[in-house]
């Protein structure tokens, strides 16, 4: 998944293959994907929703609501569970780093086995590159360096370790 755009069409696909939504549902279940910090604006949901109505993988249709207007819900179409399927069967280096694997992870199920492992394999080497960059430059850390600097690269490394020694849990599981 190259862009941002290219993640959020995954994971309107993986959210949509589950059962049709409308948009607030959309934007309220992506938060639970990347959190409550990056939330994610209508002024961005509903051009990717255009646009892939556009594409014919998902279409929308009016549904009476309770209140007096109504609501326009998304379902996927066969097209679009096409290109979903297609999307968990491909793996990229994209898939492994920081966006891309969260998406990734949220919709692990319907990806085969043997690409969650590659997929977990990638982000174990990208932690692993990370870490050492980050030891390298905490042991030559230059006299005068701000000293929250510091802190803020040792608090990283100690991040990118706990998700390395988690990530290993989750290849020897996946493996068996």
């Amino acid at each position: 998944m190259r862009s941002r755009s290219d993640s959020l069409e995954f994971a309107l696909l993986g959210l949509l293959s589950q059962t049709p939504l409308h948009g607030y549902e959309l934007r309220k279940r992506m938060g639970t994907i990347v959190g409550p910090f990056r939330a994610l604006s209508f002024s961005v949901l509903y051009p990717q929703l255009r646009r892939m109505v556009e594409a014919g993988v998902i279409e929308e249709s009016l549904v009476e609501a309770t209140s007096r207007r109504s609501r326009i819900v998304y379902a996927i179409t066969e097209k679009g569970k096409a290109r979903f399927s297609n999307l968990t069967e491909t793996v990229s280096p994209d898939t492994w780093e920081d966006e891309g694997f969260e998406i990734r992870f949220a919709f692990f199920s319907p990806t085969s086995s043997k690409n969650r492992v590659r997929i977990l394999e990638g982000r174990h080497r990208r932690l692993k590159e990370k870490a050492e960059i980050l030891r390298g430059e905490l042991e030559k850390s230059p006299i005068g360096i701000d000293k929250y600097l510091e802190e803020w690269r040792r608090h990283s490394l100690e991040s990118a370790d706990r998700e390395i020694a988690w990530l290993e849990d989750m290849i020897k599981t996946e493996r068996k």
